[in-house]
């Protein structure tokens, strides 16, 4: 774990992630609840590459002028078909994008740490891969069975194609988190019993 902030706020640090479908917003929902600060690394990769931003312009730049649309965006499908199925562009992806997105991810985590927030939680698909786990005092893997996540992704309106491939984007994610996971909460039960799985995993987590 990395100092960050104040530490005589003993602000607790959590990283969650796990399968799609599986709950994360759920429990997230419950930890702001609880008066936590709830960062979405997605969300803010979206804000790091807003119309004319430079990391849009990196892109541009580094995929070629295919990549741009109208205002200074980016066409997303074009650099979604580039990369989806090419783990090295991917990655040089990841390298423009990630620099930029945990730099704003730590000055937001300072500044609640400043400001006394009980509690960071960080939902991020690749935590362990951008290196998140280093910064943090918890890595919570949320999963559930099969069953229950092609339920839920079902009554999201996703086609069953798509819920199959979405499910097999990410059959190696939890192999990636367990070594580093403290915590692992199924959520294939009930939301009660979900419910009394994180508070039981909060209160075992939270200093002092």
């Amino acid at each position: 774990m990395t100092g960050l902030g104040n530490p005589a706020m003993r602000t607790l640090r959590i990283g969650i992630t796990g399968p799609i479908g599986c709950g994360k917003s759920t429990i997230l929902g419950w930890l702001a609840a609880r008066g936590a600060l709830v960062i979405d690394a997605d969300q803010v990769a979206r804000e790091v590459t807003a119309p004319g931003s430079p990391v849009v312009a990196e892109i541009v730049e580094a995929f070629g002028p295919g990549v741009a649309a109208a205002g200074g965006t980016l066409d997303r499908s074009a650099l979604g078909a580039i990369v989806f199925n090419d783990s090295d562009q991917l990655r040089r992806l990841e390298a423009i994008i990630h620099p930029v997105v945990r730099r704003q991810i730590l000055e937001t985590m300072r500044e609640a740490e400043d400001a006394g927030v009980p509690i960071i939680a960080i939902e991020a698909i690749r935590l362990v891969e951008a290196g998140y786990p280093a910064l943090l005092d918890e890595v919570w893997l949320v999963t559930c069975d099969p069953a229950a996540q092609r339920e839920r992704l079902a009554a999201r309106g996703v086609s069953p194609a798509d819920v199959s491939s979405r499910i097999a984007a990410q059959t190696t994610l939890v192999d990636r988190v367990l070594p580093v996971a403290m915590r692992s909460i199924d959520t294939s039960g009930t939301l009660a019993a979900t419910r009394s799985a994180v508070e039981q995993a909060l209160a075992e987590a939270r200093p002092g």
